[in-house]
């Protein structure tokens, strides 16, 4: 899994009515399940009122983890239709929930797959769609009198990081899966193996 992949820029979120119904729909990047499944909760929560709250997501774990539920609609009508423009776009790293506000006037199982697939669409389309490179996380640990050195590769190497000074000096690293083993030899290499890397 160490290709390019196809994921949503940002956040996006879009509402249109249809017979009265009203729909949000809400899309954004997640990392991993954890982050998919705290941004469903979080929607729920903002929407308690709403309806539905139909959720669906892609994540990139090893085989690819894909899930979503029609959330008291009626079977089919929903979370797959939500889950099929996330596989259209070949999305990954991504999650997306439509909220709806019952109009009065019933849809249909058709009706309501047409407009949860929208949701999923417009939001998406306002969130945009990037291709990213698959990210690793790790920290360096090292004395002062290294931490000059690694902060120099770390900036070079242009990679994301956030620098601890404590006692020690920790760096956590976010760096392209394909790039990460070169970068830990080179800090090995530069501090004589006193660098600390988990």
């Amino acid at each position: 899994m160490t290709e390019r992949y196809r994921t949503l820029a940002g956040r996006g979120e879009a509402a249109f009515e249809i017979k009265g119904s009203e729909f949000v729909g809400h899309a954004a990047p997640a990392r991993d399940v954890e982050a998919a499944e705290a941004f469903v909760a979080e929607i729920r929560e903002a929407y308690a009122d709403a309806t539905h709250n139909v959720p669906a997501y892609r994540v990139r774990t090893d085989p690819l983890t894909e899930w979503a539920s029609d959330a008291d609609e009626p079977s089919g009508s929903a979370g797959k239709p939500a889950l099929n423009v996330l596989q259209g776009e070949e999305l990954e790293n991504v999650v997306a929930v439509v909220t709806r506000y019952y109009g009065g006037t019933k849809l249909g199982v058709g009706g309501l797959a047409r407009a949860y697939s929208e949701g999923v669409k417009v939001a998406v389309e306002d969130a945009g769609i990037t291709e990213r490179r698959p990210h690793e996380s790790f920290s360096i640990t090292v004395e002062y009198d290294d931490s000059g050195t690694v902060r120099g590769i770390l900036e070079s190497a242009g990679v994301e990081f956030d620098a601890d000074y404590r006692a020690e000096v920790t760096f956590d690293v976010r760096v392209p899966v394909a790039d990460a083993a070169a970068l830990r030899d080179r800090i090995r290499s530069a501090t004589s193996g006193r660098a600390a890397i988990e």
